[in-house]
């Protein structure tokens, strides 16, 4: 469960003391939104967090990773101030600093900030192997989990049926499962397929693939090709096959990239010791988990940001010699 920012600092009100001979130093405690338990956000933002908590004597910063329903939840929650910083979708963040999409309402964002990206996250299609789904087409008039309300999963799928020129009604059922009960869903025959985002090898994906027969499906066509082509967050991806049980061949699909974000309430010194952390312990960041596995430090100083980098972060990167 989500923890609010009140629990969570009272959980952690223990003594806090600094290095060096008689020092005191007053504890930061943050707080980074990350996603469900079985994707790829949760055990990132937890490597994180391991990397600030290593050197926390260092910088006095005390760093927790809350499971949360994903990327809009997560700005929404930097947002109110009930998170510091939070993974997002880069589809996400650009729609939240422009006040479009699923926020709209509350209008645009202008103190988000980017603070790095992570791994590219493929637009993942799977179906039942007896669906006959073979095609993003063939998903029309099927019953498929689109998402649960508040996740970047749910916000994408609303922009690929817009591009698709479908409506809700298109589908036989649009369910709205949670990401960890998706996998499940569609072994029972409670869908025909579910969609996400994950960067893989994910472990949930592999769950799925093992537990009954599912197939991933290309995501491609005129309309995908005009919303790839017009979407700064957007870029094509492939899915490498014999990846997954059943699944030999490479799936051609698109997708956006993993980001960290913050806002500017979040004081540049933490988001700077939070960047520090990672950057000059990037060779055990990359260990933590497979999807780092390929990070370049290059790449995420520059893709997949549509937000401006934060204070904290360009002071870090203008050190190293990532930025000018």
């Amino acid at each position: 469960m989500w923890i609010r920012r009140g629990a969570l600092i009272m959980a952690l009100s223990i003594a806090w003391t600094a290095v060096g001979p008689g020092a005191a130093r007053a504890a930061e405690f943050i707080s980074i939104g990350t996603g469900g338990v079985t994707g790829v956000y949760f055990p990132a933002g937890g490597a994180i967090c391991r990397l600030v908590n290593k050197g926390r004597k260092d910088h006095g910063v005390r760093c927790s990773a809350e499971s949360t329903f994903g990327s809009v939840f997560n700005i929404n929650a930097i947002r109110s101030g009930d998170l510091d910083l939070g993974l997002a979708q880069s589809d996400t963040q650009y729609s939240a600093l422009r006040g479009e999409g699923p926020f709209d309402k509350r209008g645009p964002f202008g103190e988000l900030r980017s603070v790095f990206s992570l791994h590219a996250e493929p637009v993942t299609l799977m179906a039942r192997a007896d669906s006959g789904i073979k095609h993003i087409n063939d998903v029309k008039g099927r019953r498929m989990n689109i998402g649960n309300p508040g996740s970047g999963t749910l916000a994408t799928w609303q922009v690929i049926e817009q591009a698709l020129g479908w409506t809700r009604r298109d589908l036989g059922l649009a369910a709205e499962f949670k990401a960890n009960q998706q996998g499940e869903a569609l072994c029972d025959n409670k869908i025909d397929a579910f969609f996400a985002l994950v960067g893989h090898p994910s472990a949930a994906t592999r769950e799925t693939a093992n537990a009954c027969a599912a197939v991933l499906v290309p995501i491609d066509g005129p309309g995908i090709q005009a919303l790839v082509k017009t979407s700064p967050f957007y870029r094509w991806a492939v899915i490498p096959g014999g990846m997954y049980r059943g699944n030999p061949k490479d799936v051609k699909t698109f997708g956006v990239g993993a980001t960290l974000v913050s806002s500017t309430k979040t004081k540049p010194e933490i988001v700077y010791s939070i960047v520090k952390a990672v950057f000059d312990n990037f060779d055990a960041f990359r260990d933590m988990h497979p999807a780092l596995a390929n990070l370049r430090k290059d790449e995420m100083v520059r893709d997949s940001l549509t937000a401006p980098l934060h204070a904290g972060a360009v002071r870090y990167f203008r050190e190293a010699g990532l930025i000018k």
